[in-house]
């Protein structure tokens, strides 16, 4: 049992008398002895914000059958330094090229509509049948992942990615090359979230991992400013066909590098089941299908709610219906997790710890403003300024270069400074960075006296706040969800993605349509140096500000009393006889 592995690790690693002494804790008239009190330099369960949980709650979401592999040595880390570079680089860009995929589409879509006789109706489902498939097979691949091998997975869908960018490449016709796209999407779903899995079980907490974990958090929102940048490159110089040509290249040198970088899961964490029988009876294929068919329908609904109008009947009726579907997966889940002896597809236990369920709504908010501002800011110089792709891909240059810097500057702080402050800080520079596109600044101002410092700070803001967020799901859940754990959190980005995109571009082109005194199904796209085209664009700012700012008053809620999560242990355990919250915090102040 878990509670016998963590009595014989203390066991094994007793102190000197000196340090472990029974502390008298008197609360009011009562007094309660809590035995062995942790060291004052350990951060407890109550820094970690699971302080609702109570020593008896069987769903506490860091209690499970992997207490007692958790890590709690430094020493547990064998691989060497060059080692661990390349794995980190690794399963850092299956996060780069995740993004990189999907946002190096948008510049080259007039090309691709060229080429395909593709009407600009239908031609966002080049980038939509990807998000599509990526979003809503998330959470199945993370637990084949934590089943079958998170090695196995990520190398198979690496390569997968590999095949699905080649065939693209030569697709004459629109089905088959959105087909493919899909197809695509369903790899990326494989890999990503097995890659946050890897870092989670092979990385103890410590410096390590915070880096780790900021190189892995710094891929997504380089790969979103490095996909204009690379198919600008490439549409200026080649052909569009080349954009799929250099993903498939980068796909493949993740695979082979897989191979070789990614060690074997620890044998504690190996999959229990060795039968390939046994290991697909351990799958939840009811819950799959289930959570699968409502994201399915959910963002299917908000990518044609735009295209068709939001007025067509069917619209309403699909994203009521798929709601349900999804509130009938929890019921499911919860039903396996407390009355079945069978494993579910998530346990929904964890998100009894409240602090758990808010950050996986900062980073639906987040990164869904993150994503409409990069799409915002490409209409505005693209499409309203009428640049070239080059000459956009120019302006995008300040967020590739300050990101790679931020990125080793927030690993450093991590363990430094308090989990709020670097958590608030992101937030805020993002929010600047919606606001200067939002406000009536001239559209003839210098590009340096403020789009340059609103991509810096995009950027900024995405390479704090995402390493904190990732961290802090790895450290809350057992190692052997870790797959999972990287499945919720780029599922609930990609929701708010969905999301926040259908919000904004609703709103858009509703001003639009106002300005130029049509109806929302007749306002056309944005024009250059077109006044109402202006309008819909700032309008379309403001909503990714007022999303942003939301996901900020949530961090300040949620974390304005975090520690330090740099220096947080994963799965922190309870002081035994520590009866209640006030136990706790006399124990820590004592």
């Amino acid at each position: 049992m878990a509670d016998h592995g963590n009595e014989k690790r203390r066991d094994s690693t007793v102190e000197p008398a000196s340090s472990q002494t029974a502390t008298l804790a008197v609360i009011g008239e009562e007094t309660n002895i809590i035995s062995e009190t942790p060291n004052r330099d350990e951060k407890t369960l109550s820094d970690f914000g699971a302080d609702n949980r109570t020593p008896n709650d069987d769903n506490a979401p860091y209690e499970g059958e992997g207490d007692a592999e958790s890590v709690d040595s430094k020493d547990e880390l064998k691989l060497s330094k060059a080692r661990c570079i390349a794995l980190v680089c690794t399963v850092t860009g299956a996060s780069f090229l995740n993004t990189l995929s999907s946002q190096s589409v948008v510049i080259i879509l007039p090309q691709i509509g060229r080429a395909l006789d593709v009407p600009d109706t239908r031609l966002q489902w080049v980038v939509s049948s990807y998000v599509l498939t990526f979003g809503c097979f998330l959470l199945l691949w993370g637990r084949i992942a934590d089943i079958y091998g998170k090695r196995l997975i990520f190398i198979l869908g690496s390569f997968w990615v590999t095949i699905c960018c080649i065939v693209n490449a030569f697709i004459p016709t629109e089905i088959a090359f959105d087909l493919f796209r899909g197809l695509h999407g369903l790899g990326a779903a494989a890999n990503v979230p097995t890659a946050i899995g890897i870092l989670g079980t092979t990385f103890p907490p410590g410096k390590a991992k915070n880096y780790a974990f900021s190189a892995y958090a710094a891929g997504a929102p380089l790969g979103s400013v490095c996909g204009n940048l690379v198919s600008g490159l490439i549409a200026q110089w080649a052909s569009w066909k080349w954009v799929f040509g250099a993903l498939a290249i980068m796909a493949g040198m993740i695979a082979v590098a897989g191979v070789f970088c990614i060690p074997l899961s620890p044998p504690e964490l190996r999959p229990e089941h060795t039968s390939l029988r046994a290991k697909t009876a351990a799958i939840d294929w009811i819950g799959a299908t289930l959570i699968t068919c409502g994201l399915l329908a959910l963002t299917f609904a908000l990518t044609e709610g735009n295209v068709v109008g939001w007025t067509a009947p069917w619209i309403p009726v699909l994203i009521v219906v798929s709601l349900g579907i999804i509130v009938a997966f929890f019921f499911w889940q919860r039903y396996l997790e407390q009355k079945t002896n069978r494993p579910p597809l998530v346990k929904v236990s964890i998100f009894n710890n409240w602090r758990f369920t808010a950050v996986m709504i900062i980073m639906g908010l987040f990164f869904g403003g993150f994503n409409n501002y990069l799409i915002y800011a490409t209409y505005y110089f693209q499409d309203y300024q009428g640049l070239s792709p080059l000459q956009t891909m120019l302006r995008f240059i300040p967020t590739g270069v300050s990101g790679f810097i931020v990125a080793f500057c927030t690993a450093y702080l991590l363990s430094r400074i308090p989990t709020f402050f670097i958590l608030a800080f992101g937030h805020v520079a993002v929010c600047i960075a919606a606001l200067l596109y939002a406000v009536p600044i001239p559209p003839t101002t210098s590009y340096f006296a403020w789009g340059m410092w609103a991509m810096i700070l995009s950027v900024v803001g995405a390479d704090t706040a995402w390493p904190c967020l990732t961290l802090f799901t790895s450290h809350a859940l057992p190692r052997e969800d870790q797959a999972v754990g990287g499945a919720l959190i780029n599922s609930s980005g990609m929701i708010g993605r969905a999301i926040s995109l259908a919000v904004a571009t609703a709103i858009q082109s509703s001003v639009m349509a106002k300005a130029r005194d049509v109806d929302v199904q007749h306002v056309g796209p944005v024009e250059e140096w077109d006044a109402p085209s202006l309008r819909g664009l700032r309008a379309g700012a403001w909503t990714n500000f007022g999303i942003l700012f939301m996901a900020l008053v949530l961090v300040v809620y949620t974390f304005r009393s975090m520690e330090i999560i740099g220096k947080l242990p994963d799965r922190p355990q309870r002081a035994e006889g520590v009866v209640n919250q006030q136990d706790t915090d006399v124990e820590r102040r004592a």
